[in-house]
């Protein structure tokens, strides 16, 4: 079974209880017992069971009093009802009552392993339907590229011609300014769009496990490899895979790449079967791929082999008009998420956010509006609320310590505080970064 189903048996007769539990604990189920009702809601109260099997007559609260309870707490539970004295009207009641059905004793095995199977069946198919809803429901709530700017007007266009078709796309733009979520929106206006959408960060992964993660693995193909893992290709067949940080991976696997998308097959690591799958390829950078060609570190013919469309992100700072529409955005977003009121923004500070450049683009416009609605006064965001003050590199520096302090902030915000591409940006080693943090008391937004 891909999950391992559970039940709890609710009997007072001890034999009754230890014969079951055997049974269904050899036939791989996780079981719990216990001896009357009131047990049996403790136990449900902090741990939950996919099938409840509970006697009818027990002493104390019956089986049907204890299936009413139950149904009242979760209407969609499983609950098999177990009798010696079965009539008509029993399993009637049971049944009205919201029993999935009854068995009566002594037990017929053969009787006993249908109803169970019958049983998990039906929680596979509302596992299911609950995966089929959660999928559409995603596609429904994609959240929509937000600009009226003629930037964003020719980025909404691009997304809309190329979206219907099958070719590569590769989406340049700087850190934060929202490429996954183009991807997505390519994804979901797709002919493929019913089918998944599988996404990997090639910055973050080694060699070795992004090989494994992309093409999957056979069990003991390296240590640790205890089971058959499907990769991110085979994940992704009929719908869209979404390779982010393209520039980052090795020339080994660009070699591997170039010939898993002319073929769209792939072996996995460790084993010998070749495996097809029918893939869509988006990427994403935030490097000059172009340049990267020239100076022979990006194959060119893996270049050109995913750069069939190019779509460009403008950065926030090429776009000002559009940020009043992703304040408002972001306010109801997370004034939602947070369960507050709807709330405004004052002009005074509407006004510093257009004139602010954001190195960090959409992500530190986001972080900002998230934190001024976790400190503020929940009546409208104002400039106190909004950390620009301390994140500006104004003209206003009255010292080298005042611009280095809000240059490095600034830097460290576009990169979403990772230490490691920080220091490669301002060119410094690691220790020297710690230590001008530790200087100059500097902390992301939601620390302060």
């Amino acid at each position: 079974m891909a999950k391992k189903i559970s039940i709890l048996i609710v009997d007072d007769e001890e034999s009754v209880r230890e014969s079951l539990y055997s049974w269904f604990i050899e036939d791989g189920y996780r079981v719990e017992c216990a001896e009357n009702a009131r047990k049996a809601l403790t136990i449900l109260e902090s741990d939950q069971f996919d099938i409840v099997l509970a006697d009818i007559k027990m002493p104390g609260m019956d089986g049907l009093e204890m299936l009413r309870r139950i149904k009242a707490h979760k209407k969609d539970s499983i609950v098999i009802v177990m009798t010696a004295f079965a009539t008509v009207d029993t399993a009637v009641k049971a049944l009205k009552d919201g029993a999935f059905d009854y068995i009566t004793k002594p037990f017929d095995p053969d009787d006993l392993t249908h109803l169970i199977r019958n049983a998990t069946k039906q929680i596979s198919l509302a596992d299911e339907n609950e995966t089929l809803k959660s999928q559409v429901i995603s596609l429904e709530n994609v959240e929509d590229l937000i600009g009226n700017s003629e930037a964003m007007r020719n980025v909404l266009k691009e997304v809309e011609n190329v979206a219907q078709t099958n070719s590569s796309v590769i989406i340049t733009g700087e850190s934060g300014t929202g490429k996954e979520l183009v991807a997505r929106a390519i994804h979901a206006n797709s002919p493929r769009k019913f089918f998944p959408f599988v996404s990997v960060h090639c910055g973050a992964l080694t060699e070795s496990l992004l090989e494994s993660e992309l093409f999957g693995h056979e069990k003991g193909a390296f240590t640790g490899a205890m089971y058959n893992r499907k990769g991110r290709f085979e994940m992704a067949d009929s719908g869209s895979i979404f390779l982010d940080e393209i520039a980052t991976i090795s020339n080994k696997m660009q070699v591997e790449l170039l010939r898993v998308l002319e073929s769209k097959t792939f072996i996995r690591v460790g084993g010998n079967k070749e495996i097809s799958s029918d893939f869509r390829v988006i990427c994403a950078t935030n490097k000059d791929l172009k340049g990267m060609v020239e100076k022979g570190t990006f194959r060119e013919d893996l270049f050109y082999r995913l750069n069939v469309v190019n779509i460009h992100i403008p950065p926030l700072r090429e776009r000002k008009t559009d940020i009043p529409l992703l304040v408002d955005y972001f306010i109801k977003k997370y004034c939602i998420s947070m369960n507050k009121s709807p709330i405004g923004i004052d002009s005074a500070a509407l006004k510093r956010l257009q004139e602010f450049n954001f190195p960090g683009n959409i992500r530190e416009l986001e972080n900002m509006i998230e934190r001024a609605i976790v400190v503020g006064d929940g009546k409208k965001i104002s400039l106190k609320d909004l950390p620009l003050e301390k994140t500006m590199v104004s003209n206003s520096a009255e010292s080298l310590d005042d611009f280095e302090r809000a240059f490095i902030l600034q830097i460290l915000i576009k990169y979403s505080w990772n230490i490691s591409r920080t220091a490669k940006a301002l060119k410094v080693d690691r220790v020297t970064l710690y230590n001008k943090i530790k200087k100059y008391d500097l902390k992301p937004a939601d620390q302060q």
